[in-house]
């Protein structure tokens, strides 16, 4: 039994190495200088689709920074627009304070002078009407 297992497995396995032909040197020179024409061809291949992209990322870059650069300047315009517009306001209403504190003081003046005016009536007044007990 061992033996017919052996004679079944072992030439097949036999079979199964193949025989390789032989290369003569030229040959592999041959083989070695298509290899090395091919990665030349190869690495120059990619070099031109790498600086293929280096240039498109540089545009687009380009393109990014422009796109910013407008919205920034479009973001001073308003910032300085609504800086105008604030300062505008604040002028109008500390202009409409110091006149309302103008007027106040005025008013104030005026009032302490009728103040003092009737105070002088109310003295003359008393001082015309007869003591109490008299009339």
């Amino acid at each position: 039994m061992t033996v017919m297992i052996a004679v079944l497995i072992i030439p097949s396995s036999l079979f199964a190495v193949e025989t390789a032909p032989r290369i003569s040197d030229r040959e592999m020179v041959e083989r070695l200088t298509r290899l090395e024409e091919g990665q030349k061809s190869l690495r120059s291949e990619m070099n031109s689709r790498f600086n293929d992209l280096r240039s498109e990322m540089n545009s687009r870059f380009n393109d990014l920074r422009s796109e910013m650069n407008s919205r920034f300047n479009t973001l001073q315009w308003m910032l300085g627009l609504f800086i105008t517009i604030a300062l505008v306001i604040l002028g109008f209403v500390l202009r409409m304070q110091w006149q309302m504190h103008r007027r106040q003081t005025r008013m104030e003046t005026t009032l302490e002078v009728h103040r003092d005016d009737l105070v002088f009536l109310k003295g003359l007044i008393e001082k015309l009407l007869p003591p109490k007990g008299v009339l």
